[in-house]
């Protein structure tokens, strides 16, 4: 990544972190004292790197762990409120921040509706016996990633997780404890908010997952 990229990625995530709030490329060329142009450049070769995520109007809807509209996961800290793009986002956001020990992650169950909700904090996993389901497989996920995160969620057990693959025509995909999605999402976006930041390499994120005990073909080959 240029240096130029990499600063505008730096001061786009700091933003968010800090605010909540994607800052507007006018703000990112203050910020940086580059121009306009080369601001929207570097916004375009970011998402190309898949560091930020266009939605089909060509709008920032995702800088994971970040979003900027609902996707179903709030994230409340003691000054700032985030959107979680997914469930392991909304888990990792609480351990990304440096200035918020803990928040509050709520979330709807998508067969029931039923509204739940954790304290997540740096010290361990919450407590609840829900369980998270991951539709698309990893080697699928930037196929269409709104989509991938869109569908990664929580229901309150694995007979809402059946209820909803019926409801949706959808095949089952992964399903896993509320321990093991703290421990996927604890250290996944580690030095985010730091530069210079590097994405894994698909063997550096199998290998990864394989720590927190998430093996087999849905887990492999991740983009």
């Amino acid at each position: 990544m240029t240096d130029r990229n990499e600063t505008v990625r730096l001061v786009i995530y700091s933003a968010l972190a800090a605010t909540g709030r994607l800052p507007t490329a006018a703000e990112v060329a203050d910020e940086t004292e580059l121009t306009a142009s080369d601001v929207e450049d570097a916004i375009e070769e970011l998402a190309r790197m898949r560091h930020l995520v266009f939605d089909r109007e060509h709008r920032i809807v995702l800088a994971h762990p970040f979003a900027t509209r609902n996707f179903s996961f709030s994230v409340m800290g003691e000054r700032t409120m985030w959107w979680g793009g997914c469930a392991w986002d909304a888990f990792a956001i609480p351990n990304l921040v440096p200035d918020e020990p803990s928040a509050l992650v709520a979330t709807t169950c998508p067969a029931c509706g039923t509204a739940h909700s954790w304290t997540v904090t740096r010290d361990g996993p919450p407590s609840g016996t829900q369980v998270a389901h991951f539709l698309t497989p990893m080697a699928e996920v930037w196929d269409d990633v709104i989509h991938t995160c869109e569908n990664q969620r929580i229901f309150c057990d694995e007979t809402c997780v059946r209820r909803w693959l019926q409801q949706t025509g959808n095949e089952p995909g992964a399903v896993f404890d509320l321990a093991t999605l703290w421990q996927l999402a604890s250290q996944w976006y580690a030095g985010r908010l730091e530069t210079p930041y590097r994405r894994r390499e698909p063997d550096e994120a199998h290998e990864y997952f394989a720590t927190v005990g998430l093996v087999g073909a849905f887990w492999g080959n991740a983009p």
